[in-house]
């Protein structure tokens, strides 16, 4: 890459114990990519405000790529379905609409239940999306940087 990468995480607080560890997986793989990447971290209260705080960064024009971590979990109460579909659109829209790269790291779980064995579980889990994030936010950069480049 030509230059270090500039980057946002965002984090939904709810289920943040778990939410959380998609950003701990995102920094332990780009630590181990050796790409000396910045990253910005934001938290917003829930999945829903992910689109609009993504789309506001990236109209700065300041970052190469986005993540954007939530857990939308059915709680009985509400059509999680519908939250989860209205933020992943949402999301894309972001980025067909400023050119930036979303990646989205936000699950919707079948018959998530608050027992030990789900947190622990899915906490393993948000490790393993956020490394995955990671490489492919490495991966979009250098595809960027790549068409920007003119051929020899």
């Amino acid at each position: 890459m030509t230059k270090p990468p500039k980057f946002a995480f965002l984090k939904a607080r709810w289920h943040a114990e778990i939410v959380d560890q998609a950003l701990i997986g995102f920094q332990k793989r780009l630590d181990e990519s050796g790409v000396d990447a910045e990253i910005s971290v934001f938290d917003v209260p829930g999945a829903f405000e992910l689109p609009l705080l993504a789309q506001k960064l990236a109209e700065t024009g300041e970052y190469d790529a986005i993540a954007a971590a939530a857990l939308v979990v059915d709680g009985g109460i509400y059509r999680h379905d519908f939250v989860a579909a209205a933020v992943v659109t949402g999301l894309m829209d972001v980025g067909l609409k400023t050119g930036v790269p979303i990646l989205s790291v936000s699950l919707t779980p079948h018959n998530f239940q608050p027992t030990d064995d789900h947190i622990n579980f899915f906490a393993e889990h948000f490790v393993k999306k956020g490394r995955e994030a990671a490489d492919s936010a490495l991966d979009i950069v250098k595809l960027y940087q790549d068409l920007d480049t003119p051929a020899a």
